[in-house]
């Protein structure tokens, strides 16, 4: 039986569970679940709602089931949720100060908590991770720096430039990337935990020391914003889904880059495979799906802002849908963030192809406009010479 089960007369019906059950998704944060709770209980004994010794009982508990949790060795499969299933089993190890764990507390603002402890780790290893991907593109681009390549808009000749001057875009590309999830970091850092279900408390907690153990610089101000609220995951999802775009762009390079008509660059063997048929394919697999599943984090996005447009004040069940998109898109860009950086480094150039390359389609037409400028014919003019000849 549920530990809500007391208000009803039936019950809940199997299906019913089965479908509203979210240990499945939500079983990864129970690091951040128990965190959390240690820190709620820890506040409840200092302002004398709950006595010492029931706090050192439940925050022992607590500690035991993050062990065995880490060991694989409780099995949560049938839960309600993650929250339902550690304060039931701190209940079983504690006993009566078990049933003490969740006062002054609703799953509403505990779910909040969890998703931004969650989200507060995942934000510094991406960042960590972006910094590794712009340090080899440095790298990659120092190593090659007086290597000229064909510049294209529209894809059509354009203008020559320097391949270190191609590549060190993406650079410029992700520390915006790091900007705005250093931006995005602020918000989430804001400590939801002691609002309640909606209307807060009527029991004398102290937010700010909860607060202070878990290292929030701020509270949250508005108990139904705080609860209801999911902007947070929103922006990190925006930043992850431009963050995918400038890797799906680069994965375009690479692919026209490797392709036979281009023949600028070789991928590596360790990061390309072949066909089941054609035995002299070697196909740009990572690049094509880093491409595709770009697709899926917008996805992800465009989910929960789906989900968050009509929903009412304050808190309602469709929230319950926005771990699967976020923890998606976190599992995405990380993957993607761990292999590029080795795929760059381990690239080889095709220095005489791309030198090649250059010299045709009239590449040094914009320079010997301006060369004409430099002697006095008005630009417009000398444009127009310089067409004229390559026509």
């Amino acid at each position: 039986m549920s530990l809500w089960a007391e208000r009803f007369s039936e019950e809940t019906d199997e299906l019913v569970k089965d479908f509203t059950s979210s240990i499945d998704v939500d079983r990864k944060l129970y690091p951040h679940d128990i965190i959390g709770s240690i820190a709620h209980v820890k506040m409840l004994s200092k302002v004398g709602i709950i006595e010492e010794k029931e706090a050192q009982k439940i925050i022992l508990a607590l500690e035991e089931i993050k062990k065995d949790l880490d060991k694989g060795k409780l099995d949560f499969t049938g839960k309600e949720d993650i929250h339902m299933a550690i304060e039931e089993e701190v209940i079983r190890r504690a006993g009566e100060a078990g049933k003490k764990l969740h006062t002054a507390r609703s799953r509403n603002d505990q779910i909040a908590l969890d998703e931004r402890l969650f989200l507060r780790e995942e934000i510094s290893e991406i960042l960590h991770l972006v910094a590794n991907f712009q340090r080899v593109i440095l790298e990659f681009a120092e190593k090659n720096r007086q290597v000229i390549l064909p510049g294209y808009t529209h894809l059509q000749y354009a203008q020559p430039v320097f391949f270190s001057h191609h590549l060190l875009a993406y650079f410029w590309m992700l520390e915006r990337d790091k900007l705005r999830l250093k931006d995005c970091y602020v918000r989430v850092n804001v400590l939801p935990l002691g609002v309640g279900a909606l209307a807060g408390t009527s029991l004398p907690i102290d937010r700010a020391y909860v607060a202070r153990l878990l290292n929030f610089p701020l509270i949250t101000e508005n108990s139904m914003d705080t609860v209801s609220d999911r902007d947070y995951i929103i922006e990190f999802l925006c930043c992850v889904a431009l963050l995918m775009m400038h890797l799906s762009r680069l994965s375009e390079d690479l692919i026209l880059w490797s392709s036979p008509a281009f023949s600028f660059v070789e991928i590596s063997d360790a990061f390309t495979t072949g066909s089941s048929l054609m035995p002299q394919k070697k196909n740009p697999d990572v690049a094509e799906l880093t491409r595709a599943k770009t697709a899926r984090v917008y996805g992800d996005l465009f989910s929960l802002f789906t989900t968050m447009k009509a929903l009412p004040l304050s808190y309602n069940r469709d929230l319950q849908e926005d771990k699967s998109s976020l923890f998606e898109a976190v599992k995405i860009i990380k993957r993607c963030l761990k292999l590029y950086p080795t795929m760059i480094g381990k690239m080889k150039l095709k220095h005489e192809n791309m030198r090649k390359q250059a010299q045709k389609g009239f590449f040094a037409a914009t320079d010997l406009a301006d060369y004409l400028v430099e002697k006095g014919v008005p630009f417009r003019e000398a444009h127009g010479m310089v067409g004229k000849l390559v026509k």
